[in-house]
């Protein structure tokens, strides 16, 4: 799956065109560009992330990963934690063997199934689009997951009329073969999607560090790209997705070198 997966920076705003649907968060169809505006916290977090420790940068190899130790615990930093990838089994191992890492088998497997996640983040407080599960209807406009074996939430599609439906509904389930997730969107609705590492975002990302700290708390996932549909003001958690070393920032680059200082490459 990592394959498919571009080198171009992800934090941000993604402009949206009118095409045809085609998997990933940049082929979304036509919706408005999000405006953010910048905070008092927003101010600060930047600011903190500017005074970072300023030793050597860990470079991280595409499909790497590494274990750091932290606040008493072992952490996993990779770019897939799906099941049977490698960071999966490394922490199914340090499980087993009694450590404490983080983040757990369980977290990894619930975060990026779309469904499980949302309630999971619902339960803890955080606001989440409105969604549902289908092998047929869909409400018009919508955002689509599929939940076969196969899918991963990297790959959304947005879709404004039943033609664009159809397609899609037929490629992620497999022509019917598997359900698949929807959550309605409003006309004026907007995706952003940010990267949070450990928890923590840089630059215009700010609005939604709030959300990003609760998210850690519930996944201690290190690295982690959040997907959000703004409505007027409000932000709504659309889904979690892996993201890939290259697409971080400069500012999130520096907070995950900051915490890999003196760590070991697995």
């Amino acid at each position: 799956m990592n394959d498919r997966w571009d080198d171009s920076p992800q934090t941000g705003i993604w402009p949206v065109t009118d095409r045809s649907a085609t998997p990933g968060p940049a082929d979304v169809f036509v919706r408005p560009i999000m405006k953010r505006r910048a905070t008092a916290r927003g101010a600060a977090r930047h600011t903190e992330s500017l005074h970072l420790p300023q030793a050597k940068e860990h470079v991280m190899a595409r499909d790497s990963l590494a274990v750091i130790s932290r606040d008493h615990a072992c952490h996993v930093i990779a770019e897939d934690y799906s099941y049977k990838s490698e960071a999966y089994y490394t922490i199914l191992a340090r499980e087993l063997a009694g450590d404490d890492i983080r983040p757990s088998s369980r977290a990894v497997l619930d975060a990026f199934v779309v469904p499980v996640c949302l309630e999971r983040a619902k339960n803890a407080g955080i606001p989440v689009v409105g969604w549902g599960i289908s092998q047929a209807y869909v409400p018009l406009p919508a955002i689509l997951y599929g939940l076969n074996y196969f899918a991963t939430a990297s790959d959304y599609f947005v879709v404004q009329n039943n033609t664009q439906a159809k397609e899609v509904i037929r490629h992620i389930t497999n022509k019917g073969k598997y359900p698949f997730c929807y959550q309605k969107l409003e006309d004026t609705a907007t995706i952003t999607t940010c990267t949070a590492v450990f928890g923590r975002t840089t630059g215009s990302c700010a609005a939604i560090a709030g959300y990003a700290e609760k998210i850690y708390e519930i996944f201690s996932i290190p690295l982690v790209n959040m997907v959000f549909v703004r409505t007027g003001d409000e932000y709504a958690l659309s889904s979690l997705t892996p993201t890939r070393y290259t697409r971080l920032s400069e500012g999130e680059r520096a907070f995950l070198s900051a915490y890999r200082d003196h760590q070991e490459f697995l």
